[in-house]
């Protein structure tokens, strides 16, 4: 049925295309019994043949959370994306635009472009800590070319603004298990701008490297690039095991200019000139490590592992460790249980400011309503060792916090599997 359609379109295009023609051309028009021009279908079938390789997708991401402390200013603290309580939210709304490279067509160049608006936004992207000039580059998740170079199997460079491998969870709702996200999304970097390198010398092997400006940071603020090596591991097709290492000096060299005056300078706006007496020369290190199986058509079962620390600073060198567990299991045709458990050692307050040691504990019900939308019930306690969540009384915290959430996710598009 699709040959059927994608021939038909071809003819109504020929026909478009010979009717054209006959407008210019006045008294020379061509008899049926003529054979339509070559050129003009190679044209129309690589046009149809791009158009099909073009990916593009949207998303809305809404959600309702109710805490049970009633935290004052609605504040669900420690959360990425369900931020807000007693309050209905627009988490996300996206759009995606990816053309991926298909060497074998003879495709060699592609690219991803991702736009995002909403409170997943200001989460990811809205940190004037990380990016001198938040307020450029916000509403742009990722956009990135890539180029498959003819070295063995294939060489794939990217250049541009990428997310982040770091961690198994990734931003859009649709491809979790749970609707919150974990204590390592909302710590590990969420994307990247710079170099990455892919290439598998086998099926059970890819490689990759990046060399970035620093953990989100668009525009640099330093003269340090941060590295990362990556290697991905399927022994059987059921199991992917991802072991990551990221280094770099994270540091400024440049005080923040986030509202400047007049500049008496030729520099964009929130551009600094201004250097940093003593710049921050400590380094960064992120080992990071995770495992994806499924275990049958039903069950899915994903672990993750994280130590992060950074040395060399004025201070001893601080550090932070833990791990995550989750579990999905299809109990219906379009109903799923899924239920993760975390644990993170903030030895010296990296995370949240205050050392402590976190844990979640998180259940979700999936109902995929349709095949382009689905309605998520979950329930979540946060419990850390110390009062530290908020509560109604300003001033007074409390060592755990609960939140009910009904999150509402759609997309559309022909972009399948895995955004």
């Amino acid at each position: 049925m699709a040959s059927c359609r994608r021939e038909l379109l071809v003819l109504v295009l020929l026909a478009g295309c010979s009717i054209g023609s006959t407008r210019n051309v006045g008294a020379q028009t061509p008899s049926s019994s003529d054979p339509p021009d070559q050129s003009t279908q190679g044209s129309a079938a690589a046009l149809l043949d791009f158009l099909a390789a073009t990916k593009v997708a949207v998303d809305i991401d809404g959600y309702y959370a109710w805490n049970t402390n009633q935290p004052i200013g609605r504040v669900n603290l420690l959360r990425a994306y369900d931020v807000t309580s007693n309050s209905f939210s627009l988490n996300q709304a996206g759009l995606i635009v990816d053309h991926a490279p298909d060497p074998g067509k003879g495709q060699r160049a592609g690219l991803r472009f991702d736009l995002m608006y909403g409170q997943a936004t200001e989460t990811l992207q809205g940190s004037a800590q990380n990016e001198p000039r938040p307020q450029v580059y916000r509403p742009v998740f990722q956009a990135y070319g890539s180029y498959v170079f003819p070295l063995g199997s294939g060489l794939q460079v990217d250049f541009g603004k990428f997310a982040s491998a770091l961690g198994v969870e990734n931003n859009y709702t649709k491809d979790q298990i749970n609707y919150s996200r974990s204590y390592f999304f909302n710590f590990l970097p969420f994307y990247h701008m710079g170099l990455r390198t892919t290439y598998s010398p086998g099926t059970r092997v890819s490689l990759s490297y990046w060399l970035v400006n620093g953990v989100q940071q668009t525009e640099d603020f330093n003269n340090f690039k941060s590295q990362a090596a990556i290697v991905t591991l399927k022994p059987v097709p059921s199991i992917s095991w991802n072991i990551n290492y990221y280094t770099g000096h994270e540091g400024r060299d440049l005080a923040p200019d986030l509202n400047p005056e007049l500049p008496a300078l030729p520099t964009q706006p929130g551009l600094s000139t201004d250097p940093i007496v003593t710049p921050d020369r400590s380094r960064l290190h992120i080992f990071d490590t995770y495992v994806a199986w499924t275990a049958t058509e039903k069950l899915t079962l994903m672990a993750e592992g994280d130590y992060v620390t950074v040395r060399g600073g004025a201070a001893a060198s601080p550090r932070l460790s833990g791990g995550a567990a989750y579990a999905q299991y299809r109990i219906a045709r379009a109903v799923y249980l899924g239920g993760r458990t975390t644990y993170m050692s903030d030895h010296d307050g990296l995370f949240s400011g205050v050392r402590q040691s976190l844990h979640d504990l998180t259940g979700t019900v999936t109902w995929l309503a349709d095949s382009r939308f689905m309605i998520r019930g979950e329930v979540r306690r946060d419990r850390s060792d110390v009062a530290f969540f908020l509560t109604d009384v300003p001033g007074v915290r409390d060592p755990s916090q609960t939140t009910f959430t009904v999150g509402l996710v759609w997309w559309i598009g022909n972009k399948d599997g895995v955004w």
